[in-house]
């Protein structure tokens, strides 16, 4: 166990390691960097910023509002059909036209939202299912809201008995997040190929606002150790990793931010620790669909093949990742360590993001407010994707970046912070006279 943080610290010290990828430079690593054990011998790489906060000179700023500010009525009814109907009927107030004033100024809330999971069973990871409805136009969604029915039957239907019926009554009091709170923690995890570094600018931006920020490098990535062994990275043991981060550094209100296949670990802490959570961003995230591998991807390809390859695999993700392909990008490609993992990783990594109970049915019960962020030229994930998203999630924003790709936060830096920054402060306005009967 000695020997394994010895080996990590070195590889942020000393720029080598035998078992982690995308060495860093002996300056950058000097200042804020901190390595978690989560399992004996399983180290991942953290950056961890507490900001120095002045000694307020009268007592720290109260708790913001009291408590009935910001409070909403979550009130959701699901049910499951056994023709894999699943209609999704808003009950309660969280959905309201002051809230989705943010996205469009006209949208009001409705009931139901009818989807055929049928559709969408069996799709790879990053595939949009054929025949998918959009939520308005692009750079505006409409969370939870609307009729949509992916196959209409034509006449009466029968009375039919549902398999499963879900019902979600709470109250959520979403409030704005400074950073002279010091009850708020930002979590940054990255995706497939990437490592905390991708989240620079957004780190620095926030770190300066006087925010706390925590950015893990995922196992097999970045300064992390890298396991020789696939189950290392299968979407539960990642997914326990970043329950173990949550842990140690979690407060009272925790924001996560996650890009690619880091969404999906937002989602099942946001699913974990509904008190804790109280916002989460998705980045070119994708569809509410349940993972499962591709058998049809080249990361599926024997270990020898993918690795005779692996040299062109920046170049390509440089075409995929990025709406432009000038020595600005391939700069930040290279600074952000994106792509720089061994061929082994990148094929556990990819066969392992089998996730069954992450489907619509799990993202629907979510009852935290969700900032959906899309390049519009992502190659990897269709905006109809985060659409989808918009529309099975209870309270959720899309904001469409028209100059960005799948890297956004690397390419467009300067509107990502200002869309994140603003969500973080943004609080709905409680109804006049809601709740002061209520209370106990």
């Amino acid at each position: 166990m000695l020997n394994s943080i010895t080996d990590g610290l070195l590889c942020c010290l000393m720029g080598k390691t035998t078992n982690a990828v995308g060495p860093l430079d002996s300056v950058e690593s000097s200042n804020g960097y901190s390595f978690l054990e989560v399992k004996p011998g399983r180290i991942l790489r953290i950056r961890h910023s507490t900001p120095n906060r002045p000694s307020p000179a009268g007592p720290e700023e109260p708790p913001p509002g009291g408590p009935e500010r910001g409070t909403v009525h979550c009130k959701r009814k699901i049910t499951i059909y056994r023709n894999g109907q699943l209609v999704i009927e808003n009950l309660g107030d969280a959905v309201r036209s002051e809230i989705l004033h943010c996205q469009n100024g006209s949208a009001e809330p409705s009931s139901t939202v009818e989807l055929e999971l049928s559709d969408l069973a069996g799709q790879a990871p990053g595939q949009a299912p054929a025949g998918t409805p959009g939520c308005g136009t692009p750079g505006s969604g409409t969370p939870g809201s609307g009729t949509r029915e992916a196959a209409a039957t034509p006449g009466k239907r029968r009375k039919r008995k549902p398999k499963k019926v879900i019902n979600i009554d709470c109250k959520k009091q979403i409030t704005s997040c400074k950073g002279t709170h010091s009850d708020v923690v930002l979590f940054f995890i990255h995706g497939v190929g990437g490592s905390l570094d991708i989240w620079k600018e957004q780190l620095d931006f926030f770190t300066k606002l006087g925010y706390e920020v925590v950015a893990p490098d995922l196992a097999g990535h970045g300064c992390s150790s890298a396991p020789q062994i696939a189950a290392a990275y299968t979407f539960y043991a990642l997914a326990e990793d970043m329950r173990a981060v949550f842990k140690r550094y979690a407060k009272k209100r925790n924001i996560l931010i996650g890009h690619s296949y880091g969404v999906s670990f937002c989602t099942f802490l946001a699913h974990e620790y509904p008190d804790l959570v109280h916002k989460v961003i998705m980045i070119n995230g994708g569809g509410p669909t349940a993972l499962e591998p591709s058998l049809c991807s080249i990361f599926n390809m024997p270990t020898c093949v993918l690795h005779c390859l692996s040299p062109c695999l920046a170049w390509s993700f440089l075409k995929a990742g990025f709406a432009r392909q000038g020595a600005k990008e391939k700069q930040l490609l290279k600074e952000g360590n994106a792509f720089n993992v061994s061929s082994f990783v990148l094929r556990a990594m990819m066969s392992g993001q089998y996730w069954p109970e992450g489907d619509e049915v799990y993202h629907a019960e979510l009852a935290v407010p969700v900032l959906l962020v899309h390049g519009m030229h992502d190659k990897f994930v269709p905006v109809e994707e985060d659409q989808r998203m918009a529309e099975i999630l209870l309270i959720a924003f899309l904001k469409v970046i028209d100059e960005g790709s799948h890297m956004v936060m690397m390419e467009c830096p300067e509107t990502v912070n200002t869309l994140l920054h603003e969500f973080v402060l943004w609080e709905p306005e409680t109804p006049a006279g809601d709740g002061q009967g209520e209370k106990k």
